[in-house]
């Protein structure tokens, strides 16, 4: 089973229709995974065999997405990454909540791995992991800015606290990129002279940095996997099926986990009604996987937002 991610922010004066295009071709190929289609572009994750190909062969005949970077992983034979196909419209393909934020406009400077090391190695650089908590939690390069947001949503009052002034270079790296394409641009309209974002994004950089693999840790992605490790190949983590946070092995061993009904970082905040209610829907979800139905398991997406 491959992957592929890819996204573009230009303008989509048809959402609807172009998400409507797009499920049809998905189920041509027989693709499963995610598409975000908004007026300013699209992101999507993907997952399948032959049909991805002929999938972004059929996309680039749009103009709009004719030059559009398709980039590739691989998932484990026996996990599945994506259950069904969901293609859906929304305001923004990935939420800051600032409309005036134009990436298809101006953002920030495009840097591959090697360039990458070498703003790593400029000690007056702010370098900014533009990442939720959770992210950060399983890995990272060091030296990086924690956000410390929930929601990229938060990212705004994150940036509030910078000094343009006193950071006139910033460097921002996220999974695969679209964030620190809107974030990005989100500095450069608050003043900050100069901004660089990793290409591609961490999962890009791992392909291509090669024995000066400068990461730390493991990198959340938003399906299945959960993690990718330094390689690509599906890291340790699991998830809690009560509040979808990533969980390592001795998260797994604590004795404040019980499989299906939450983990350490949850279990003050349940209920025994929400973890029995937790515990009928894995239950339900191990009769639809014995059914062979596409039913979300034990491996699920954490709900919160999807972003690359």
């Amino acid at each position: 089973m491959n992957v592929v991610t890819f996204y573009r922010f230009v303008r989509i004066d048809d959402p609807v229709d172009l998400a409507a295009t797009l499920r049809q071709w998905c189920d041509a190929y027989h693709l499963r995974g995610t598409i975000l289609v908004a007026a300013e572009g699209i992101n999507a994750t993907l997952a399948g065999d032959a049909g991805l190909d002929a999938f972004i062969a059929q996309l680039r005949t749009d103009a709009r997405f004719a030059d559009i970077v398709a980039r590739a992983s691989s998932g484990a034979d026996d996990n599945p990454i994506f259950y069904r196909m969901k293609v859906r419209v929304r305001d923004e393909i990935v939420a800051l909540k600032c409309p005036a934020i134009d990436p298809a406009r101006r953002s920030g400077t495009h840097v591959d791995a090697q360039q990458w090391n070498a703003l790593l190695d400029d000690p007056q650089l702010l370098l900014i992991d533009a990442r939720n908590r959770y992210e950060v939690a399983l890995g990272t390069f060091p030296g990086a800015r924690d956000p410390d947001t929930k929601s990229f949503r938060e990212f705004p009052e994150f940036a509030a606290t910078l000094d343009a002034t006193e950071h006139p270079r910033v460097a921002m790296f996220c999974t695969g990129g679209i964030r620190c394409e809107k974030a990005s641009a989100y500095l450069l309209e608050q003043g900050f002279e100069t901004v660089y974002q990793l290409d591609g994004g961490i999962l890009n950089y791992l392909e291509n940095a090669g024995a000066d693999n400068r990461f730390v840790g493991e990198c959340f992605v938003f399906d299945q996997r959960v993690s990718v490790d330094q390689t690509l190949e599906e890291g340790e983590y699991a998830i809690c099926h009560a509040c979808r946070h990533p969980l390592s092995r001795q998260d797994l061993a604590s004795p404040r986990y019980v499989a299906d009904q939450h983990c350490g970082h949850c279990m003050d905040d349940q209920t025994s009604e929400q973890r029995a209610a937790f515990a009928e829907r894995a239950r339900q979800a191990r009769l639809a996987a014995s059914r062979g139905e596409r039913h979300v398991g034990a491996r699920m997406q954490p709900q919160k937002e999807r972003s690359s």
